[in-house]
């Protein structure tokens, strides 16, 4: 049998290309309310939960760390950006230009992410062979 932990990556991004979709749900509504009047911007926190949760284990090796992941330590937690920042008169933050620029940006780590996976599936499929 093979001992590989190739499924503790592919749980990783997996998790990650879940966080760049609910991303990219809450920049596209952040772009909807752009005009509506006390809107607050929405956003979604991946990168600092995956670094905290890799963190808590300074002298381990990365296998093992991605290993010792729990699944629920993995997600996206959505939040309120500048809650109490407002440059416009009607309370609203959302910038549009920079919503989209930031939409761009998640559409193409989605894309790499699921390259990745698609990639570990293909290597495992070739070693199988």
């Amino acid at each position: 049998m093979i001992q590989t932990n190739v499924f503790d990556y592919i749980r990783v991004l997996d998790r990650a290309a879940d966080a760049s979709w609910l991303r990219n749900e809450a920049i596209s509504n952040n772009i909807a309310n752009a005009d509506t009047p006390g809107y607050k911007r929405q956003d979604v926190a991946f990168e600092s939960v995956l670094k905290e949760a890799l963190g808590r284990c300074r002298y381990v090796d990365m296998d093992d760390k991605v290993a010792g992941l729990r699944r629920k330590a993995l997600d996206g937690r959505p939040y309120t950006d500048y809650e109490s920042f407002s440059y416009r008169l009607d309370g609203n933050n959302v910038d549009p230009e920079n919503e989209q620029v930031m939409l761009a940006e998640n559409q193409l780590k989605y894309q790499g992410l699921l390259t990745g996976i698609t990639h570990e599936f293909n290597n495992l499929k070739t070693a199988m062979q």
